[in-house]
């Protein structure tokens, strides 16, 4: 016998959890699709060409990587935004720009798995192509921000900043050539605290003087947004004012469009990939900071020139899903009903089965979801298991029923049951759904 198991850092998903995620893909595509973001696919396997190096060594690392039956160099996607920069290069001819795309996808990543991390885990992306206007950035903020009212989430935060302040100051500091390894030490902030990123910052090179410097921007903190920029400008000096200029825009926008509460200038986000060039957003939810972003991104305006002379700047975010979820548990605020149909057909007659085919197949095609259930078994068995699986109502139909032209509605929840005419049960389970 084999041992049924699964591998490290990935997992099977049960209908219940299954149910809670396509809520959330559901809701995510629904406001993409109101921003006017269009769906494309693309494939789980890329040359490894394609990926290598477009995040970072710590990316490389981790990637799914083999040679496949054709003797071919191929890797499994890490993120969908490198995907996408290929996709836009080859199909530029196609597409429109700006060009505005949203990709429900897995993608795998050979990290130690952790609570809300795993090797295998579902993106959820959204992007725009074909413009360096900051208003692309604004937006993405804004579907951001709509994204997760639409959730049901309250209590959350979108941490926004900007690479070009950030490397306007190490311009100001000398420490252009060494720009990512400052990025990847402040990147963990959060994670290790101070003391530790000093500890990388010298490990880079950088004196005290230097690290005193950048923990200055780091630490500015504060309840406006322009006050904070205001501040950082004086730090950064003249290499950092086109960010400077694109804050004051983004949050100008922002307080435009009515989003001021969840949005919030925090200049020690730095994003560890190598890919971002300016506006960086990391979301996290309020009462569970410690389970990291659960969405994040930001503009990447030279990913696409790797595979074309043209130029194809970008921006967007990624909702990690499986994070989300383990948060939302973790906080009680799932609510996803087990039934995917909220009638279930209840079998007393065998001999009825095609009475109950016709019955079950009229009520569908009214647009209501039906189970029917699959053999003749005892009342009390079939509302278990109609209770047990998250219907909402029982239709029961015996001989007496059958002969009366009647059916019996039975609300699980209450356990109240009303007699109604069969001609009539799909307006009258329409109205009780709704209600």
């Amino acid at each position: 016998m084999i041992e049924p198991r699964t591998l490290k850092g990935f997992r099977d998903t049960l209908p219940t959890a299954m149910l809670a995620r396509e809520h959330v893909i559901d809701t995510a595509k629904q406001v993409f699709r109101s921003f006017g973001y269009l769906p494309i696919d693309t494939p789980a396997l890329e040359y490894s060409e394609i990926l290598l190096g477009k995040g970072g060594d710590e990316t490389d690392r981790q990637m799914f990587r083999f040679m496949d039956q054709g003797d071919r160099d191929v890797a499994m996607r890490f993120d969908l935004t490198i995907p996408l920069a290929r996709f836009v290069a080859q199909h530029a001819h196609e597409l429109r720009m700006p060009f505005k795309r949203f990709h429900v996808a897995p993608v795998w990543r050979g990290e130690n798995p952790q609570r809300g991390r795993y090797r295998e885990f579902v993106q959820c992306d959204f992007d725009t192509v074909g413009t360096t206007s900051i208003n692309a950035d604004i937006e993405t903020a804004l579907v951001i921000h709509e994204l997760f009212l639409a959730l049901g989430i309250s209590d959350f935060g979108i941490r926004i900043n900007n690479r070009k302040v950030f490397n306007g100051l190490l311009h100001r500091l000398d420490l252009v050539d060494r720009i990512t390894p400052v990025l990847r030490a402040v990147d963990k902030l959060a994670k290790v605290g101070p003391e530790r990123v000093t500890a990388e910052l010298s490990d880079a090179g950088l004196s005290e003087d230097q690290t005193i410097e950048l923990f200055k921007l780091l630490d500015i903190e504060g309840s406006d947004p322009f006050e904070q920029i205001e501040e950082a400008s004086h730090l950064v000096g003249d290499a950092g004012d086109e960010g400077i200029d694109e804050l004051t825009a983004m949050f100008e926008g922002l307080r435009a469009s009515g989003v001021t509460h969840h949005a919030v200038l925090d200049l020690s986000i730095a994003r560890g990939l190598d890919y971002y060039t300016g506006s960086v957003f990391e979301t996290f939810l309020t009462d569970l900071p410690e389970i990291g972003s659960v969405c994040s991104g930001g503009r990447y305006d030279d990913l696409a020139s790797t595979y074309s002379r043209r130029e194809f700047p970008g921006v967007g975010a990624s909702l990690g899903v499986d994070r989300l979820l383990a948060g939302l548990e973790e906080m009680g605020l799932i609510d996803v009903p087990g039934a995917t149909a909220p009638v279930l057909i209840v079998m007393f007659e065998a001999g009825r089965i095609n009475d109950y085919l016709a019955l079950a197949a009229r009520l569908r095609r009214s647009g209501i979801g039906v189970e029917l259930y699959p053999e003749a078994r005892k009342l009390g068995a079939q509302l278990k298991y109609a209770d047990r699986a998250g219907h909402s109502f029982a239709v029961i139909l015996g001989e007496t029923e059958f002969a009366a032209g009647t059916a019996q509605v039975k609300i699980l929840a209450s356990g109240e049951s009303v007699d109604v005419r069969v001609g009539d049960l799909p307006g009258t389970l329409h109205s009780m759904i709704g209600a």
